[in-house]
């Protein structure tokens, strides 16, 4: 355990007088702001104003952090009951990513629906942003040392060709742990980059389906990196984020297989495009 005090990076960026500032909230806000400002160019070239976006933003956030809060609280309950004053302490940790796409999705839905914009097009415009956020975030389970995997040796670790300062943050209680936080992170990332690649290439993708894609790839690849995690919230033996990636997945699959034989939806282009066909947006 001292070896792992001692090689561990600091999780605190600095303090402001009595108050700690943690990377993992200023990580997690640099996330968040590169994502907006990646949503607000692509709204501009899907017709979507700043402002809608800006609103729906200050709308989303705090529901999106409440229930990741909440997901990770109800699920972790026989402890939160027992100590109800670490409830609110998110800089320490204990946010779903689930739970956090849940509340935002139900915001973005209302808000669409009051502002009359399209929820799939403002869906579109989210989703590689949020994956890339996804991807920016886990870094800061990396400065906490949570969302780790199993114990492994640091042969493997350096197998993997990893700098010294992650192979050294995965030294945890006395052994070293599978970097998932990093397994996932690159996932999210390469989700990122196909989606932006490919979402403006004419008749590749209808409206919805980069949302959707987004949703699979996500969702398989956390299948497999949940079942890697020692930190797994659970329902009876069963891991939640397991059986609700294979509920995404097959539901956003099915989604997706019924809307591509739809008539009546556009392709994914920007509204200043000549290749656009007729359809319900």
């Amino acid at each position: 355990m001292t070896n792992s005090v001692l090689l561990a990076l600091n999780p605190i960026a600095f303090n402001l007088g009595p108050i700690q500032v943690h990377w993992y909230g200023i990580i997690i806000a640099t996330g968040v702001i590169l994502a907006v400002a990646l949503a607000v160019a692509e709204g501009n070239r899907q017709g979507i104003k700043d402002d809608d976006i800006y609103d729906m933003i200050l709308w989303a956030l705090p529901a999106a952090l409440i229930c990741a809060r909440a997901y990770y609280v109800i699920f972790q309950w026989s402890y939160y009951s027992a100590n109800p004053g670490e409830i609110i302490k998110i800089w320490d940790g204990g946010i779903a990513i689930y739970g956090s796409l849940i509340g935002a999705m139900i915001v973005v839905i209302l808000f669409c629906r009051n502002r009359h914009i399209p929820v799939w097009k403002m869906l579109d415009v989210a989703a590689p942003t949020v994956i890339m956020a996804q991807a920016i975030g886990r870094w800061g389970n990396f400065m906490n040392q949570e969302a780790f995997g199993k114990v492994t040796s640091l042969h493997f670790l350096q197998g993997l060709h990893l700098p010294n300062f992650i192979i050294n943050q995965m030294y945890i209680s006395g052994a070293y742990r599978q970097p998932t936080f990093l397994y996932e992170s690159v996932w999210s990332f390469l989700g990122f980059l196909l989606l932006i690649s490919l979402r403006h290439n004419p008749q590749l993708f209808k409206r919805g389906e980069v949302f959707l894609t987004y949703v699979m790839w996500y969702s398989f690849g956390r299948f497999f990196v949940e079942g890697m995690r020692t930190d797994s919230l659970y329902w009876g033996p069963l891991r939640v984020s397991q059986i609700l990636s294979i509920c995404l997945f097959v539901g956003s699959l099915i989604i997706f297989i019924v809307r591509r034989h739809r008539n009546n939806d556009v392709w994914y282009v920007d509204d200043n495009s000549k290749q656009k066909i007729k359809g319900e947006v």
